[in-house]
């Protein structure tokens, strides 16, 4: 039975209809807010998923080019594999999801959210988070919600809600909240160093509307949602885990405490191999082996609760720690001789090395989405191969992960980074974990601000990443214990990953990822706190004695750039017919020219005077001649009336026979010659552009300056 629910969100109306489209999803919604509209499916299997230990949930958000009346530029002229900003867009919608399944459920659910038609003042994502609540809220598919979701901007220290495409443009904050009712879900932000009281202040007015928005979904579920369906639960089975809990409890918390990643690693396997072997003594080697998932499962779980009751109860992590000490910490740049910029950041066992290109304007990223962006200049990428964790595994490209984390890097960067004006460079960082203990997109935010000072990139301040951990009271929520600074396993077993990025003035980036149902303003407050605390230390104490400031100068290796601004009506002659022109310019020189629609022209190469030749021939061609002004010139050709003349750029002007000499010519040649170097005067340019020379007067200059050499050779 078809239904439409409206509401306003930042005083734009928000329509939610269902029971028209798709019939055949457990839950289908169609979210319009503005022009803005966004069809939502969210579908689960009738069985669970066989031989696995996690909730298998995808989330899909398809940008569809059609919404903004745009054709594929691709070969199939059709869309392809998702972009890099809707892997992003789908990673925000699961984020604030996931936590709020059962834990016990193994069912596959899958959430598609399909853009339809595109308001660039009205965000499809987040329409797409709060159309992914609405469907799973209303479907008979068990789900903890409903959540909803803003953007959030700051505009002369004015907090924004949903700001418009112009409100973006100039606002210092993108920020996206999620959350439920009762508390904050999710965090994703880039921002311009903002404070830290005023980005929660932000977060706080955001998660004012989504409490609106969560009424307004709940008040659809009570109304039309349908009954949850039940499913088989994949609970660890109570008997066998008070066994291995009741036999192994201290075991597991020696083998846990250790440094080393590797040798605790070692000495929880040797453990499990000892539990196995007696669970399976206990149960006998048929019901074992039958068991084998559960009793992984029932390890697992121990080994879970020991970390956190140490770190609950005793206030102690695995590796000897305090609650708010950084693991040791060590930096050095220059370390590859050939490229632009390099740098090498260890955190404990975390260990990242970025690496610097400079290049070419025009070689920027180009981009085809559905939003107005179409290129970036600033490029940052992070790559996670299997040795990083000691994994034997080949590499298979970028994952959503790997996305994710390059891009909560760009977004802490892109803020310091010089305009195109003060550094007219495309910049492409390449983050490569070389050992991953957690936190390595912190550590690549590190290494990456180390690597732009030492590729001689301007910056306007160095910046740094740190995240915080959280372990809560089982039977308290909102009694806990943060965390500073957190490696893998705290990072698994605890309930939050808040990880910040910022200058010595403010914040640059956010993402937070959660296993609980949400946080507590006083939770992001404290790890607001923290984290501020820890990154300037690792900004004062650790990255500044390595490289305080920018080097002065680009590694000789990095394209040196020469500029020039020209008249835009002048470009068609630099380029010439076909690119004729400029292409002779770049195969006599060997440098890279690009040119800007306003005229503005970049000349790049790693030899200063070959940049120079190329900027000689293009001034010479878009020298603008003028009447009465003087120019020394080649004669080209001569007639019997007179001699051509090359002043430059290209332009020929005619001295006639009669304007050679004030004694009367006879015969030009008697005068000058093909090759011959001579002063001139423009005394003429007419409508189409012929210019008329004189040498009248003007013979006399050559002789000037044979003698005023000749008298300062005398005076040496």
């Amino acid at each position: 039975m078809f239904k439409s629910y409206e509401t306003e969100l930042a005083g734009r109306k928000l329509v939610i209809e269902t029971g028209k489209l798709a019939g055949l999803a457990n839950g289908s919604v169609l979210v319009k807010y503005g022009d803005t509209v966004v069809m939502v499916n969210v579908t689960a299997s009738k069985e669970p998923k066989e031989g696995i230990d996690f909730f298998p949930l995808s989330v899909d958000y398809e940008e569809k080019l059609y919404s903004v009346g745009k054709i594929p530029g691709s070969y199939q002229k059709r869309e392809g594999k998702p972009s890099d900003k809707a892997i992003l867009a789908a990673r925000a919608i699961d984020r604030p999801l996931r936590p709020l399944f059962p834990k016990d459920f193994r069912n596959d659910v899958v959430v598609v959210a399909t853009v339809l038609s595109v308001e660039q003042d009205n965000s499809p994502e987040v329409a797409s988070m709060i159309g992914a609540s609405a469907a799973l809220s209303i479907s008979d598919i068990p789900f903890g919600g409903p959540t909803a979701a803003v953007n959030v901007g700051l505009i002369d220290g004015e907090i924004i809600i949903n700001p418009t495409e112009e409100q973006r443009k100039v606002s210092d904050l993108n920020l996206t909240v999620a959350g439920t009712i009762e508390k904050v879900a999710m965090i994703e932000a880039g921002a311009n160093e903002v404070p830290d009281d005023v980005m929660l202040e932000a977060i706080k007015k955001g998660h004012e509307e989504i409490k609106k928005i969560c009424a307004f979904i709940q008040k659809m579920k009570d109304e039309i949602g349908k009954p949850k369906f039940q499913y088989k639960s994949f609970a660890v089975d109570h008997e066998l885990y008070e066994y291995i809990e009741q036999n192994f409890t201290d075991k597991m918390k020696v083998a846990v405490q250790e440094v080393d990643k590797d040798t605790r690693d070692n000495n929880v396997s040797a453990l499990t191999e000892e539990i196995t072997t007696a669970v399976t003594e206990k149960l006998g080697e048929e019901e074992a082996t039958e068991r084998a998932q559960e009793i992984g499962e029932a390890i697992y779980k121990l080994e879970k609760k020991c970390v956190r009751d140490m770190i609950y109860y005793e206030h102690k992590r695995v590796d000897g720690r305090a609650i708010d000490e950084i693991r040791p910490l060590s930096c050095e740049v220059g370390l590859l001789p050939r490229t632009h910029g390099s740098a090498l950041f260890t955190r404990g066992q975390t260990q990242v090395m970025s690496v610097v290109t400079l290049g070419m304007v025009s070689e920027e990223q180009e981009l085809d989405g559905i939003d107005t962006e179409e290129a970036k200049r600033y490029m940052h990428q992070y790559n996670f191969p299997g040795y990083s964790v000691g994994e034997a595994k080949t590499s298979r490209g970028p994952g959503r992960r790997e996305i994710g984390h390059g891009a909560l890097a760009e977004k802490a960067l892109v803020p310091v980074i010089p305009s195109k004006a003060e550094f007219p460079y495309a910049i492409r960082v390449v983050s490569e974990v070389l050992s991953s203990n957690g936190s390595t997109s912190q550590a690549s935010i590190c290494g990456s601000t180390l690597a732009l000072m030492d590729a001689g990139v301007p910056i306007k301040r160095p910046v740094a990443g740190i995240s915080t951990g959280l372990v809560t009271n089982p039977e308290n929520p909102d009694d806990y214990v943060m965390l500073t600074d957190i490696q893998g396993l705290e990072d698994f077993f605890g309930d939050m990953d808040f990880k910040v990025g910022g200058t010595e003035k403010g914040i640059t980036a956010i993402q937070v990822d959660i296993k609980i149902d949400g946080l507590t303003y006083k939770i992001i407050e404290e790890a607001f706190a923290r984290t501020r605390k820890a990154r300037q230390y690792i900004l004062d104490e650790i990255m500044k004695p390595v490289i305080s400031e920018p080097r002065e100068e680009i590694s000789k290796y990095a394209p040196h750039i020469i500029t020039t601004q020209i008249k835009v009506e002048k470009i068609k002659d630099v380029i010439g017919k076909g690119g004729e022109t400029i292409n002779k310019i770049i195969e006599e020189t060997g440098v890279k020219i690009d040119i800007e629609e306003d005229g503005q022209v970049f000349i790049y190469s790693t030899e200063q005077d070959k940049a120079e030749k190329a900027l000689d021939m293009i001034e010479d061609i878009v020298r603008e001649f003028e009447v009465g002004n003087i120019y020394y010139g080649t004669v080209t050709r001569t007639t019997t009336f007179g001699a051509f003349v090359d002043i430059g750029g290209g332009k020929e002007g005619l001295v006639h026979i009669s304007k050679i000499s004030k004694e009367r010519v006879k015969n030009v040649e008697d005068y000058v010659k093909v090759g011959d170097k001579v002063p001139v005067k423009v005394i003429e340019i007419d409508d189409q552009g012929r210019i008329n020379l004189t040498m009248k007067d003007l013979v006399d200059l050559d002789k000037e300056k044979e003698e005023t050499a000749h008298e300062e050779n005398e005076n040496e």
